[in-house]
């Protein structure tokens, strides 16, 4: 017998919504997240980069990527998704197939919600690894998908704040 499938009905989402659309990211945003790649140890490492099809989840994710290299870091892939898929199994190998030091995530709540499942389900990646935009810091996502599945991913806010996810929670604070 097959391991069912991590993809939530649309209905279970519907429960969370109205979903917000990514905002375009700020500039102390994305240095925040920098700052907290390097205060975890992956300054210069490689990062998997993954982000939606939005144009503020594609323009968070191509700034990041420039900063990223222009810093010396090393992107092990780049890999984007829609907001509906049948599985995001293909996306979720090619984020994990590369075995980088850090994931980074730029997506709406939705897409990120869905992938963030097939990953914890169907791959070996570590949400502890994993930094976002404020985007995928929403308390909603986390309930949407589901007990443990984002435990210990951490980001930036949009006014440079630090959110790390808890138990189920969403919690904020100034520093890391």
């Amino acid at each position: 017998m097959s391991e069912p499938s991590p993809r939530l009905d649309p209905a279970a989402l519907a429960d969370h919504g109205p979903w917000p659309a990514p905002r375009p990211h700020t500039d102390r945003e994305l240095a925040r997240l920098l700052a907290l790649l390097e205060d975890c140890g992956v300054r210069g490492g490689s990062v998997a980069l993954g982000h939606g099809r939005d144009a503020a989840s594609r323009a968070a994710a191509l700034a990041f990527a420039d900063a990223w290299q222009e810093r010396g870091g090393r992107l092990a892939a780049v890999v984007d998704w829609p907001e509906e898929a049948a599985s995001w199994l293909r996306q979720a190998r090619r984020l994990t197939g590369v075995a980088p030091d850090a994931w980074v995530v730029a997506a709406a709540p939705v897409g990120w919600a869905q992938l963030s499942r097939r990953l914890r389900h169907s791959t070996d990646w570590d949400p502890r690894r994993t930094f976002g935009f404020a985007s995928a810091g929403d308390t909603r996502l986390v309930t949407a998908a589901g007990p443990g599945v984002l435990d210990g991913m951490r980001g930036a806010t949009s006014d440079g704040r630090v959110w790390t996810i808890r138990r189920g929670w969403v919690m904020e604070s100034a520093d890391g």
